[in-house]
Order: structure tokens, then C-alpha cells, then sequence
């Protein structure tokens, strides 16, 4: 169990963002349990953030102000704890004494093994996978935690973790880009040091923050800037992995769709439907089964780049394939949930951004109605429009995104319904689209604000409004593929 520390007995902290998706909320429960004197704000007000409130029920010292922030709090505060979303010149920031985040707190404290994962796309099924084998393979002495960006604060498990134990983070670039710099206090370490950092597909997205892609990327490059020889780096074979694998001070390591040079340190795909391979001492081993209980190309390259991490990390191959096959992917991913009247319902929320979208149709082996749209974030939503047209029909829910959307679809002749503001008129939209077979799938390319507060919340909404319309039961975590 990770020691409790009481350095932070009597500090003045502020917790910028209470939230609802662990964050602000871990680290307000993890500083007050420490004796820190807390002010927790958010620009949401008791309404909205009543869910996190009751949770922090009973906790002593604890002063909130809701819907707006106060200077002065930032001002007094020995240490402000932000929410990744905050951009870092936020004129709060600027003038806080110190600045710390969750993912900060835990890395300082944690005693377990560390594994990261970034990217564009792909990271959350990747983190998903690799803490999937390792849980599945995990025995008393050797236990996994999966958190980060993919919705779990590590510091909710940090109590727990042991030396020996192994920690999944999947991060974003703002998560990474909170940790530039940063070094580990005594040692001069960096305070982000995995023993395996993995990339994942890298495309723009966040353009309407970082401005340039060069920004967005440096901020992903963090995750292997404080590795050294005895860590490796997983990278794919496209343009941005090569550099990444040519910067790392640890291990580059390669994962790539068609075969590699025998010199090569990495793992293939055998053809479009075969399995992920990896040559071990000259012979070719099988590290990814041709058949996965989760749809799409993508989605076995993800698996991969996993299985390439782990068995760096020392675990045997076929127990790794093995286990692979048996994944069954992760909520809001191309999430299988619900099947009624010929009609199979997938909730993809997590695809927030075009060529997500576009992935999630080419996953499907049929063309599927789709469910799309919502708030724009500075992106080209070309990549989107171009696979919209191999589905059955297209349903747009509203929002600035849309907009844009929905002159570039009728330039290209493709027609769609919407934008509809009512997520159940979209639903009965896309059910009569789907006229008794094949598949609905939310993958909307946008972001979710303004009809819902976060992807993960569009994704609930999504099935329960499906559940509820259809007269179907819910499934549990195993039939309807959560890990």
C-alpha cells in the first residue's frame, strides 16, 4: 500500500474543477483524507455537480465555491490543483504559487510499475487491453489499476497500489502537456517515467487549443521524454511514429501493418484478416489472434501495439494472443449493447473527432446507420464525409459541428436527416432508418457539448434512449462487452 503522506497537513489548496468524471473529485477526497484546507470551484454550479458534492460528504474542510472562481482563492493557495481542460495561461493560473494536477499527485506517490499510453485515437482500447492481460494473468503478488483520461482518477487506487503492482495511464496531451518539465522531487527524475509508453494513432485533433499540430504533438512526445534505456517506446510505422522512435531514449519498438525487415524490433499484421505477428529470436510467433470479439482493422492494430508493450514488460506470448482474443473492448469504444429486432446497437461516443467517426463506419462489415454530429472543434471533416458514404443513412444531432457538416454531405450528394436537438427524436430517427436489420452506431466525429456534458455522458444517454425506445433489457458489463 502506497505510504500516506502528511506534508499536506494544514496547506491551502484549491481543487480547480470539481467535474464529474473523478478528477476533481479524487483529488479533493485524496488532499482533505491528508488535512489539507480545501476550496473546491468550478464554473458548473450545485445543480450540475451535485453527483461529485455528495460524494465528498463528510469530509471536513471543505469550502466550495460553484459558478464562478474567486482571484483571491488562486492568489492565497499554496497549491492549485487543475483540471487538465484548463488551458495553462488561464490568468488564474498565472498566479498560483504551485500548480499540480491528479495525475501529478499520483506519479509523485505511486510505488507501482508504469505503463502509458497516448494518441489521437486508439488509446483508450489500448490502455483498456494491456490492463485487461494483465488483470486476467494478475495473482496476489502482481495486481493491475487502469485510470487516467480514460475516466478513473489513479489517485482513487493509489491507497492501494504496492510495489510490484503495475499502473495503466492512458493520458491526453493536455494530461502530458500538465507534466512538461516536471521532475520528481530528490532525485531529479522525471516525474513521468513509464516503463513502457505506447503512441497510438496521431492525427489532429484539439487544433482549436494548440493552434498548430507541431504544439499538439510535442505535448504527446512528453510521454517518452523521461525514459532511458531500460524502458521501451511503441510506436506505429506511419510518419509521426517514426519520429517518435527515433527520439526515444528507450527501446524503440514498431508496430505496422504489413510485414517488417528481419532487423526489425516490432510486430505486424498478416494481411487484412489474419493475425498480429512478432519475430522473438528469429522466430515468428502469433501475438494477436485473426479473430477479435471487438470489429475493426484499427482496432487489431490497437491490440498489438498492447501486445507489443507487454511483452517487452516480460510476459510470454501465447499467454498474451490468449488473452487478446478474449478482450472484449470498453464502454463508449464501439461499445456492442444491445441488440432488438434484427437491429444491433453500437455506442461509439469516444469518437469525438472526424477520423474516428470515419473508423468506427469501416469497422462495420455492413453499412450501418449512423448517428453523427454535434460541436466543432477546429477540425476537417473530410475524413468523415468521405466514409459517410458507405453507410445506410446518416442522423445528425445538433450543435456547430453539424453545421458544418451538413453542407459538405449534400456537396458530396449523400443524404442525412437533422440536426435534431431531441437525442430520442434522433434514436426513432435512426431505428426506422435501420428498418429491422444491420446496425445503428453512435459515432458522431464531434465533441459533446451543448446537449450533453461530456462524451461519456452523449454515451449513456445514447443506450439508455435506446433501451428505453426499443422496450430492451440492459445487458450486463460481459454481454455488452465492458472489461
Amino acid at each position: 500500500m502506497a505510504e500516506v503522506s502528511f506534508r499536506y497537513a494544514g496547506m491551502k489548496a484549491v481543487i480547480m474543477g470539481l467535474g464529474l468524471n473523478g478528477g476533481g473529485l479524487e483529488s479533493a477526497r485524496y488532499l482533505a483524507r491528508r488535512g489539507a484546507e480545501l476550496t473546491v470551484t468550478d464554473l458548473r454550479d450545485e445543480k450540475v455537480l451535485a453527483p461529485s458534492i455528495k460524494e465528498l460528504e463528510g469530509l471536513k474542510g471543505i469550502r466550495y465555491v460553484l459558478g464562478r472562481h474567486e482571484m483571491e482563492d488562486f492568489r492565497n493557495a499554496d497549491m492549485v490543483v487543475k483540471n487538465p481542460g484548463v488551458p495553462p495561461l488561464s490568468p488564474y493560473l498565472v498566479c498560483a504559487k504551485r500548480i499540480e494536477t491528479d495525475i501529478s499527485l499520483f506519479l509523485a506517490a505511486s510505488p507501482a510499475r508504469l505503463s502509458a499510453v497516448t494518441g489521437s485515437k486508439g488509446k483508450s482500447s489500448t490502455a483498456a487491453a494491456m490492463h485487461w492481460v494483465q488483470k486476467t494473468l494478475e495473482g496476489p503478488e502482481q495486481r493491475s489499476f487502469l485510470g487516467g483520461n480514460i475516466a478513473v482518477s489513479p489517485l482513487s487506487f493509489l491507497d492501494e497500489a504496492r510495489p510490484g503492482d503495475d499502473v495503466v495511464l492512458e493520458l491526453s496531451s493536455w494530461q502530458l502537456g500538465d507534466l512538461a518539465g516536471r521532475k520528481r522531487e530528490g532525485s531529479g527524475e522525471a516525474l513521468l517515467k513509464p516503463r513502457a509508453a505506447l503512441l497510438t494513432a496521431i492525427i489532429p485533433d484539439h487544433l482549436d487549443r494548440y493552434g498548430i499540430m507541431d504544439a499538439y504533438v510535442n505535448d504527446k512526445k512528453i510521454i517518452y521524454r523521461g525514459q532511458d534505456s531500460g524502458d521501451c517506446t511503441v510506436a506505429g510505422d506511419d510518419t509521426w511514429g517514426s519520429v517518435f522512435l527515433a527520439e526515444t531514449r528507450a527501446r524503440p519498438l514498431v508496430y505496422a501493418s504489413g510485414p517488417l525487415p528481419e532487423d526489425a524490433a516490432g510486430a505486424w499484421l498478416d494481411g487484412p484478416g489474419g493475425p498480429g505477428l512478432v519475430r522473438i529470436d528469429g522466430q515468428v510467433a502469433e501475438l494477436v489472434p485473426a479473430k477479435l470479439l471487438i470489429p475493426g482493422r484499427h482496432q487489431k492494430k490497437n491490440l498489438l501495439a498492447a501486445g507489443l508493450a507487454l511483452l517487452d514488460l516480460g510476459l510470454a506470448p501465447d499467454a498474451i494472443c490468449h488473452c487478446l482474443g478474449q478482450f472484449r473492448g470498453i464502454e463508449h469504444r464501439l461499445e456492442f449493447f444491445c441488440e432488438k429486432d434484427g437491429v444491433r446497437f453500437y455506442n461509439d461516443s469516444a469518437a469525438t473527432i472526424p477520423e474516428a467517426a470515419a473508423a468506427g463506419i469501416e469497422a462495420f462489415d455492413s453499412p450501418p446507420v449512423l448517428l453523427a454530429g454535434g460541436n466543432d472543434k477546429g477540425l476537417d471533416y473530410g475524413p468523415l464525409v468521405r466514409a459517410a458514404s458507405k453507410t445506410k443513412a446518416i442522423i445528425l444531432l445538433a450543435g456547430t459541428g453539424s453545421l458544418k457538416l451538413s453542407p459538405l454531405l449534400k456537396e458530396r450528394g449523400i443524404p442525412f436527416q437533422g440536426p435534431y436537438d431531441d437525442l430520442d427524436t434522433a434514436v426513432l430517427r435512426a431505428i426506422d432508418a435501420a428498418n429491422g436489420k444491420g446496425v445503428v452506431a453512435l459515432c458522431p466525429g464531434c465533441t459533446s457539448f451543448g446537449m450533453f456534458l461530456n462524451e461519456f455522458d452523449r454515451g449513456r444517454r445514447f443506450k439508455e434512449a435506446v433501451l428505453r425506445l426499443t422496450g430492451s433489457p440492459a445487458k450486463t458489463g460481459r454481454e455488452r462487452g465492458a472489461f
